[in-house]
C-alpha cells in the first residue's frame, strides 16, 4: 500500500510518521508556503483551562495532549529528543470573583486526565515567582502537568524519523488525481500513485480539493506572534500564562518569551506584520506582565490558521471519493491535537480503526 500525504505542517508530518511506522509506504508532499500554521504556533499544551465547553472540541484536544507522551517516546527510539518540550505547568489569571468556578471547572477535568497534575488555586505573589515580569494582583490556577513545545522542532523530528524509515519527501505544489477514487498526485512533472491520500495542506485546502468538486470550509486566519529577549533570565522553567483574553505568554530555554496572538479573520493570505497587530499583541502582554517592558524584541511570525466553521477539527475520509483522508480545521489549536489528528488520518487511509468516533468532526459539514 502507498499513501501520499499532502501537507507539511505538523499533522502531515505526523500522519506520514504514523504510516512509515506501521510498514506503509509513505510520500509527504511539502510546497513549503510562507505562513504555515505550524511554523509560526505559539505550542502550548493546557487543554484542561480552555473555556470552551464544546465536548468533542475537548475530547480531540484532551487526547492531542495525552498523545505526546507516546510520540515522544517514539521519537527518542529514533534519535529524535531536540522538541523544545518541556512540562513548566500553567497560569491562569482569574479575579477573586472567578477563581472558585474557574477552579472547579478545571479541578473536573484534571480528575479525568492525570496528565494535569494536582490542580491549585496560588495568590498572586507566587504567580510572581513563577514568571517574574508578571504584574496580575488576583489569584491563579495553577495547573502543573501544561507543557509547552517548539512545532517547528517537534514537525522535523518527525519528519526525519520518517524519511529514516524509509518515507520519500517530494518538494513542490500537489494536485489530486481521481476518478471516484484516487489514483495519486501530481507534483509538478512526477505523478505518484498511490492507494490513498491525506489533504492536510491546511488553510490552503480549499485550492487542493476543489478541482475534485470536495468543499472544505476552510479559511486562513492570520495570526502574528511576537518574540522578545530578556538577556541573562534564566526561563527554560516559566509557566505558560494564560490570561482572561485569548491571548498568552509562554518562555522557552534561550531567553525567549513568546507573546500571543491576534485572530484575524478576512486577512486572507496577506503575509505580512502590521502595526495594529503588534501593537495588539505588546499591548496586551504588557498589560499582563509590566516586566516585559524592557525586553528586546527579536522578531514576529506571521501564520495562516486552517479555522474550519466551528471549533471541531475537520477529520476524516470523504465518502464520494475513494481514498481520500481530509485532517485540517485545526485552528489555534494546531500544536496541541497535530499529531493526534494527523495520526488518526493516518489510521484512516490505512482502513483500520481510528480509534474515536469521527462524526463530529465530518470533514464536509
Amino acid at each position: 500500500m502507498r499513501v501520499v500525504v499532502v501537507g507539511g505542517g505538523i499533522v502531515g508530518a505526523a500522519a506520514g510518521y504514523e504510516l512509515v511506522r506501521a510498514g506503509v509506504d509513505t510520500v509527504l508532499v511539502d510546497g513549503a508556503a510562507d505562513g504555515r500554521a505550524t511554523s509560526a504556533g505559539a505550542g502550548i499544551i493546557c487543554p484542561w483551562a480552555s473555556a470552551v465547553d464544546d465536548p468533542d472540541w475537548y475530547r480531540m484536544a484532551a487526547g492531542g495532549a495525552e498523545y505526546y507522551e507516546g510520540l515522544r517516546a517514539a521519537l527518542a527510539e529514533d534519535g529524535e529528543t531536540d522538541l523544545g518540550y518541556r512540562r513548566v505547568g500553567s497560569l491562569s489569571l482569574v479575579s477573586e470573583s472567578e477563581a472558585a468556578q474557574a477552579f472547579q471547572r478545571v479541578a473536573d477535568r484534571a480528575r479525568e486526565a492525570p496528565l494535569a497534575g494536582d490542580v491549585e488555586v496560588i495568590d498572586a505573589r507566587q504567580a510572581q515567582e513563577m514568571f517574574p515580569p508578571l504584574g496580575h494582583d488576583g489569584p491563579a490556577i495553577h495547573i502543573p502537568g501544561a507543557a509547552r513545545l517548539d512545532g517547528r522542532l517537534v514537525r522535523d523530528a518527525m519528519r526525519r524519523a520518517a524519511v529514516r524509515r524509509g518515507a520519500r519527501i517530494a518538494e513542490g505544489t500537489a494536485s489530486i488525481v481521481a476518478d471516484g477514487a484516487v489514483r495519486g498526485v501530481l507534483v509538478g512533472e512526477e505523478f505518484i500513485g498511490a492507494d490513498a491520500v491525506i489533504a492536510a495542506a491546511g488553510a490552503w485546502s480549499p485550492a487542493l480539493l476543489g478541482p475534485l468538486g470536495v468543499e472544505v470550509r476552510v479559511e486562513p486566519q492570520r495570526g502574528q506572534i511576537v518574540h522578545l529577549r530578556l538577556p541573562g533570565a534564566e526561563t527554560s522553567r516559566w509557566p505558560v500564562v494564560l490570561p482572561q483574553s485569548r491571548h498568552y505568554l509562554l518562555a522557552f530555554d534561550d531567553s525567549r518569551i513568546v507573546v500571543g496572538a491576534t485572530r484575524e479573520e478576512g486577512a486572507g493570505f496577506d503575509y505580512r506584520v502590521t502595526a495594529a497587530g503588534l501593537a495588539e499583541v505588546l499591548a496586551e502582554a504588557l498589560s499582563v506582565a509590566p516586566g516585559l517592558a524592557d525586553a528586546t524584541y527579536a522578531e514576529t511570525r506571521v501564520g495562516f490558521r486552517p479555522a474550519g466553521p466551528d471549533i471541531r477539527p475537520l477529520l476524516g475520509a470523504v465518502p464520494h471519493v475513494k481514498g481520500l483522508v481530509v485532517a485540517n480545521g485545526l485552528g489555534a489549536s494546531g500544536l496541541t491535537m497535530g499529531p493526534y489528528a494527523g495520526s488518526i488520518a493516518a489510521r484512516v487511509a490505512r482502513d483500520v480503526d481510528p480509534g474515536i468516533d469521527l462524526k463530529a468532526y465530518d470533514p464536509l459539514r
